[in-house]
């Protein structure tokens, strides 16, 4: 039996276990973040959510409206911010503590990207160094079987083990070099 993904190709049910198992981990990891989060975060969350919805827009605009024309005297009601002075520093302090409060989403955001980054180049590094092992294990299948690999010129290569060390070190240089030129012809 197989099972049919939206893209038509099929998968065994083995395959649709790995994939259920795999994504139950993630949502179970996500939701320990959501249920680990300090009452500031929570707070910081709930206000950048209402911040950055059409609400919040339309709540300000009828605030400021209804503030704006009232203390221009267009109402019979006494105006009590003909300057409207009051309402700028309020803009202002809501403008600071909204700016704060973004500040603290996106850091818990960044921290969690990083971590995701880390466990992605954990998984990348450990696909690399099975497939590499895979590589190995052809190779030496083929010359037991005296099947010649001699037009395959990098599978020398490619069955070594990379060291992250050395691949930062070759990107950090490749980047060194590119800003430098970058440098010398502007």
């Amino acid at each position: 039996m197989t099972l049919q993904s939206s893209e038509g190709a099929s998968k065994t049910p083995e395959m649709a276990q790995v994939i259920e198992r795999n994504i139950q981990s993630l949502l179970e990891r996500q939701q320990a973040e959501e249920r680990g989060r300090t009452l500031g975060e929570k707070v910081a969350d709930v206000i950048t959510g209402f911040a950055g919805s059409m609400s919040f827009v339309y709540l300000h605009l009828l605030v400021f409206a209804v503030w704006i024309v009232i203390n221009l005297g267009w109402l019979r009601i006494a105006p009590f911010d003909p300057s409207l002075a009051i309402l700028a520093v309020l803009a202002s302090i809501e403008a600071i503590l909204l700016s704060v409060f973004v500040l603290i989403k996106q850091n818990r955001m960044a921290t969690q990207a990083e971590a995701r980054a880390k466990l992605d180049l954990q998984i990348s590094l450990l696909a690399e160094h099975e497939v590499t092992q895979i590589l190995k294990l052809v190779a030496g299948i083929a010359e037991r079987v005296e099947v010649d690999l001699g037009e395959i010129t990098e599978l020398s290569k490619l069955a070594q083990d990379i060291h992250p060390d050395d691949l930062m070190q070759t990107i950090e240089s490749v980047e060194r070099d590119r800003v430098e030129s970058n440098h010398t012809h502007s």
